[in-house]
């Protein structure tokens, strides 16, 4: 059983890279194991459940929201995002060591720079904007944005920002890291400019920032490479420097969407204050609410994570996810502050988690990636990192402590 469980982690990384259908194949099947051992007699005491209690709290808001709602069938139907965070617990309870949480990081790594490279081949090859250029469809559909195997290039940015910054403290604070897994990070960096998504970069920039206390010594190797890529940006293709460029412009076409999205999701909000619409209400509500000047009439998310809970789900739902995020951070840094500074490697993990998850959240204020699967299953199984460093520690797994002696 322990081998086709590996099978199906490795599994579930290769899919989060190239097909949403295997990743969630995996994770079913994973979930399903480890149900089957949570509840055994023998394992039922060792089975750990970090941030259940928010969590539970969201979920059960969502579920009282969709019966509450006016198409209760349809909102319960949406609840089935919920599932992924199973994604959470069957990563605490594979990843049982740091030396696997490093192994696993590596083949995500390279699973994802595979991802990168094939949207660099589309942005290289497309031949302009249209929305399709002919066979096959996985090179010229909607190729002037990178997108890999993604439907959408924002989903391929979202698993490259998370990916690039859980990845980032290794290249920092751990000696000896194969050139391959450097060179796969830097694919998958060239991979979030060809996306062209400035919330994922907003995100990355948030998520690098989030290291300068973990990280102390190295700080000036993430001023420099921010200020380097900043740059890059500003000095690049014309396309490139002109998205850099409009990412605090309020006329901006894309920008002025958003704002009319926000503003139709607070109307939808005040008639629904504390349990929201009920979730997926925002794709079947929100032609009502589309302001006039708006050019999309119809949308199932509203750009912002935040938003869509809060209208979704009310004031409610959004506590409970604030406090999710919350209790992460609290026990995230609570674990990090505890490792002594020779524990380079746990360090890394920890540090990268916090790195990965503020990207997330930041990123989230243009984007609805809570709602994306492929991304927040990404991110819920990020976010195992601490517990697995907590739990490996507390059981006695040996450490390499020496910074010299770290490996990748």
């Amino acid at each position: 059983m322990t081998a086709a469980r590996h099978a199906l982690l490795a599994a579930f990384v290769l899919g989060l890279g190239f097909s949403i259908t295997l990743a969630q194949t995996a994770l079913a099947l994973l979930t399903l194991s480890w149900l089957g051992r949570a509840f055994g007699r023998r394992t039922r005491d060792a089975v750990r459940w970090p941030l259940w209690r928010p969590l539970l709290a969201f979920a059960a808001v969502s579920v009282i929201s969709a019966l509450l709602a006016t198409r209760p069938v349809e909102a319960l139907v949406a609840c089935k995002k919920l599932l992924l965070i199973a994604t959470l617990y069957v990563s605490v309870d594979e990843l049982d060591s740091t030396e696997r949480a490093e192994r696993l990081l590596s083949a995500l790594a390279l699973a994802v720079a595979a991802a990168a490279m094939v949207g660099l081949l589309q942005v290289s090859l497309c031949p302009g904007n249209a929305a399709d250029y002919g066979s096959p469809a996985w090179l010229y559909h909607r190729c002037a944005r990178a997108r890999g195997f993604f439907s959408s290039y924002m989903t391929l940015a979202g698993v490259l920002n998370l990916t690039l910054l859980v990845s980032l403290p290794r290249l920092l604070l751990v000696s000896r890291l194969r050139p391959w897994l450097a060179t796969a990070w830097c694919a998958s960096l060239l991979g979030l400019a060809a996306t062209y998504t400035r919330g994922a970069w907003i995100g990355f920039a948030s998520g690098a920032l989030a290291l300068w206390s973990p990280i102390r010594r190295e700080r000036w190797l993430l001023a420099v490479g921010l200020l380097l890529l900043g740059v890059a940006a500003l000095a690049g293709p014309q396309h490139l420097r002109a998205r850099a460029l409009t990412m605090t412009d309020l006329d901006d076409v894309t920008v002025k969407e958003r704002t009319y999205m926000w503003r139709s999701g607070i109307a939808m909000w005040r008639e629904h204050p504390w349990l929201g619409v009920g979730p997926g209400g925002v794709g079947r509500d929100y032609r009502n609410y589309a302001l006039a000047e708006a050019l999309k009439k119809r949308t199932g998310h509203l750009h912002n994570s935040a938003v869509q809970i809060l209208v979704e789900t009310g004031v409610a739902g959004l506590l409970a996810w604030l406090w999710l995020w919350a209790a992460f951070y609290t026990e995230a840094v609570r674990i990090l502050r505890r490792l002594p500074a020779a524990a380079v490697r746990e360090r890394a993990l920890v540090a990268g988690s916090i790195a990965a998850i503020t990207g997330f959240l930041v990123a989230g204020m243009t984007e609805h990636n809570f709602g994306d699967s492929e991304v927040v299953m990404l991110a819920w199984m990020i976010m195992a990192l601490p517990f697995t460093v907590q739990g490996a520690r507390a059981g006695g797994k040996p450490e390499t402590p020496r910074r010299n002696g770290s490996q990748a």
